[in-house]
């Protein structure tokens, strides 16, 4: 039985798409991972494009609330927001925080975004393969 982790971020449209992509890419056979926001945006073009450069496709995608998965309990809820607060979701049996850089924060040419991106996007693929890979 795989199992089912929320990536949590305040908009939902870079960090935890990102890691749910990832993550489910690279240990789906053993995860189910899934995403959402405490305030919703729009998916992040940058994320996409830093995710396609991995060979992963996350242009399919959306935004969602946090509220879509009330009442579904997940193993893990891992919030990936930097500080602020974090998500109440009392359907995780078990939650992590660990903050990464927000790329929507992120400014100058259209390359210096896409680098801060690829930044981010290691980093969290990085944590991913060191937290989900050994298990």
């Amino acid at each position: 039985m795989k199992k089912k982790v929320l990536f949590v971020c305040t908009h939902n449209a870079a960090r935890s798409q990102m890691a749910e992509g990832y993550l489910n890419a690279r240990y789906g056979d053993r995860y189910e991972a899934f995403s959402a926001g405490t305030a919703p945006g729009t998916l992040n073009p940058y994320a996409v494009r830093a995710m396609a450069e991995i060979g992963i496709d996350i242009s399919g995608h959306r935004s969602k609330d946090l509220g879509v998965f009330d009442e579904q309990e997940m193993d893990l809820l891992v919030a990936v927001c930097e500080g602020g607060l974090c998500p109440f979701f009392p359907w995780a049996k078990e939650e992590i925080h660990r903050e990464f850089p927000d790329p929507s924060n992120l400014t100058g040419t259209d390359e210096e975004i896409m680098a801060g991106v690829r930044r981010i996007r290691d980093e969290i693929t990085a944590w991913i393969d060191t937290t989900f890979g050994e298990a």
